[in-house]
């Protein structure tokens, strides 16, 4: 495959490397006892994602990657309503049996990740990165606000 920079996909992957060159931290403080914190996560000062979450489960912290609600259409108004919903928002037609029809009944189909890991290997790095980060800013947390922590650059 070629790449617009004239470099070979194949060449781009083995040229370099994915550095995490920022972790931001942001504290939860609220009603949510699991949801920790959320963070964003800079790539070699290229590229962001942002609304990674730090999550308390019952033995362990992990992380979540940022999602959003899946859609679907109104077979009457084609208006896109969320999974789950029993009626249209928009034209109040009866849904729920284009609902048992898109097989969306566990609660896990209704969100889809933004962005994620491909190989459980980045993401046990970036999971260590993200919970040493969120730990020092738990330790640090200075009462001048700043609810940030810059984590100095990390080669994968």
């Amino acid at each position: 495959m070629r790449l617009a920079n004239g470099w070979t996909f194949n060449q781009q992957i083995e040229g370099s490397r994915m550095e995490i060159t920022e972790i931001r931290v942001f504290p939860k403080e609220g009603q949510d006892k699991k949801l920790k914190a959320y963070t964003t996560v800079t790539f070699d000062n290229a590229f962001v994602v942002r609304n990674i979450k730090v999550i308390q489960g019952s033995s362990n912290l992990f992380i979540a990657m940022p999602s959003r609600k899946m859609k679907y259409l109104c077979s009457k108004c084609h208006f896109k309503n969320e999974v789950g919903s029993k009626f249209c928002n928009h034209c109040g037609a009866s849904i729920r049996s284009e609902n048992q029809q898109t097989g969306f009944s566990d609660a896990k189909a209704e969100h889809r990740d933004i962005a994620h890991p491909i190989t459980q290997q980045f993401r046990e790095y970036l999971q260590t990165k993200i919970l040493e980060a969120y730990e020092k800013e738990v330790l640090t947390e200075v009462s001048s606000g700043s609810s940030s922590e810059k984590v100095s650059s990390d080669a994968y």
